[in-house]
């Protein structure tokens, strides 16, 4: 089973990309962030011509996330519990009936936090408390699942070309690293350190100051994964050529595959 998240940055924009990717890629799930759109409009119809089952929890203009799917999709729930407040869609998720067995994805979009100290910021820390909140119930039921998306969260300075560009910047902020760290410790894995160490590996590159050409980027998209999923997974990658063709998100898709 292989499971792709991607934030596309808007799905007027991307989806030429995105469908050129899919075609290529051919992930059996693929967990899409920022898709910047209700859900009515959202052209379910390019994904379902390719196999997928459609499931989006959109809003205007801005936030959005979706789950394609060419496998059954079971009990989806929209939205991270702890807060009624919260109107963002930054939450979605679902149970995948694989051959072998079910997963459950949660596919995310962490707010930014920008400008901190401030109150984007105080809704980010917010938020990374509630998902901690919903981690420990997936780690408590003790099945095959995983929290993937665009984390928001540079988790070391080896995440970053440039780290002291980032020093002050919610992505990186000690309140933030360690409230990732502390949904880590709960017993995830993180999919990618898991399988690759080291510097120099990005999932995004900002579109200013030729950032890609310099490979100024940063890794901020991230696979979660509790231990009866770590144990199913098999390889977990990123795709990082998407980046330089036409009309790019700023993102670039990673992926795991799962013996499931």
């Amino acid at each position: 089973m292989k499971i792709a998240s991607f934030n596309i940055n808007g799905i007027k924009a991307r989806a030429a990309a995105l469908t050129d990717w899919l075609d290529e890629a051919q992930p059996d799930v693929a967990l899409l962030q920022e898709i910047k759109s209700v859900d009515e409009n959202f052209p379910r119809e390019l994904f379902e011509e390719r196999g997928y089952n459609v499931e989006t929890h959109g809003q205007k203009s801005f936030n959005g996330v979706a789950i394609l799917s060419k496998l059954p999709l079971e009990d989806v729930t929209r939205g991270l519990p702890g807060d009624d407040t919260d109107d963002h869609a930054r939450w979605i998720e679902a149970t995948v009936m694989g051959e072998r067995t079910a997963v459950r994805v949660c596919g995310l979009y962490l707010p930014n936090g920008n400008p901190a100290p401030g109150p984007k910021y105080d809704y980010k820390l917010a938020w990374m408390e509630r998902l901690k909140a919903r981690a420990e119930a997936l780690m408590a039921a003790e099945e095959p699942a995983l929290m993937a998306g665009d984390y928001n969260v540079i988790p070391q300075d080896e995440d970053a070309k440039r780290p002291e560009a980032w020093a002050e910047d919610a992505l990186a902020l000690p309140q933030t690293r360690a409230a990732f760290r502390r949904v880590v410790n709960l017993g995830f894995t993180e999919a990618f350190r898991a399988r690759v160490q080291g510097p120099g590996h990005y999932t995004f590159w900002d579109y200013q100051a030729g950032a890609w050409n310099r490979d100024d980027g940063i890794r901020i998209d991230h696979f979660l994964l509790t231990p009866q999923a770590a144990d199913l997974m098999t390889d977990c990658q990123i795709d990082k050529d998407i980046r330089g063709r036409e009309k790019p998100s700023d993102h670039v898709p990673i992926w795991v595959n799962l013996d499931a």
